[in-house]
């Protein structure tokens, strides 16, 4: 009887080959492409994006858990920590719910300055759940990590993406963002921010990009930026290249104003 030959796989098809570290390059560009053609698709062209811790709680369950602490059941200056770090999850919440309603009463636009987080938990579903408490498409950009880190349930359903590699999902980030909100934050959203105020600053982003920095207390608490100008390793000037403030109404007239002056008629600058 005639044998016949088992036909080879092809290389595109063939997932060892594809997850070696030969087609790291592959996955890289994937990671491109495939973003690329979902935002073209669906019609981002400009984003508002939202950095910030993914442990803050949402101010119902930081009373919760500080109500049981006073009973006995809990660190009770954790709590009280959660609780006072809560006001930046709502405060996320109330601006990306502003920001969305804005932009959706924008005449002659299609979906300009959407939300946009990490995808995660915190900081990061409070800018997704007041986007979507607007009703308005929102965008999150999760990664994969060694810890689990899921999608909140608050990302337009299209629009959530997972990578791999870090430096693919902050392209994302600073590709189409018009604008910048950064919360209080851990390391993730610290280098998040410096490395958006090192494209800035050596005008490697040459677009404008408003940049609010949330929270004057805990930022003056963690970074001395001061510091950095004492000792000239920064110039003087590059203390505006972020404004400060601890309000809502504030954080919103200032992005709102920033957006209508140099983004409005320019939808889909990039870097």
């Amino acid at each position: 009887m005639r044998k016949f030959r088992k036909h080879p796989i092809r290389a595109y098809e063939d997932p060892n080959f594809l997850h070696s570290p030969d087609a790291r390059a592959l996955r890289i560009l994937s990671e491109y492409i495939e973003p690329s053609s979902r935002f073209r698709h669906y019609k981002i062209e400009d984003t508002i994006i939202f950095f910030g811790s993914a442990r803050i709680l949402p101010r119902d369950e930081a009373e919760t858990a500080l109500a049981a602490a006073k009973a006995g059941d809990g660190d009770l200056a954790k709590a009280e920590m959660a609780y006072e770090l809560s006001y930046y999850y709502e405060a996320t919440r109330e601006l990306a719910r502003r920001l969305t309603e804005w932009s959706k009463q924008l005449e002659g636009t299609d979906r300009r300055f959407v939300v946009c987080s990490g995808g995660g938990p915190g900081i990061m579903e409070a800018a997704n759940r007041g986007a979507s408490e607007a009703k308005g498409i929102n965008v999150g950009l999760n990664i994969s990590l060694p810890f689990e880190q899921s999608e909140n349930p608050h990302i337009s359903r299209e629009l959530i993406f997972e990578f791999h590699y870090f430096f693919m999902r902050k392209f994302w980030f600073a590709y189409l963002a018009k604008a910048v909100v950064v919360m209080p934050g851990g390391f993730g959203t610290m280098d998040e921010l410096f490395e958006l105020l090192t494209l800035i600053q050596t005008r490697k982003v040459r677009k404008h990009m408003p940049v609010v920095l949330f929270g004057s207390r805990y930022w003056a608490d963690v970074v001395d930026f001061g510091a950095l100008k004492r000792h000239g390793t920064i110039d003087p000037e590059d203390l505006e290249l972020f404004f400060r403030t601890d309000s809502v109404d504030e954080a919103f007239e200032f992005i709102t104003e920033q957006l209508r002056e140099y983004s409005l008629d320019k939808p889909g600058a990039r870097l």
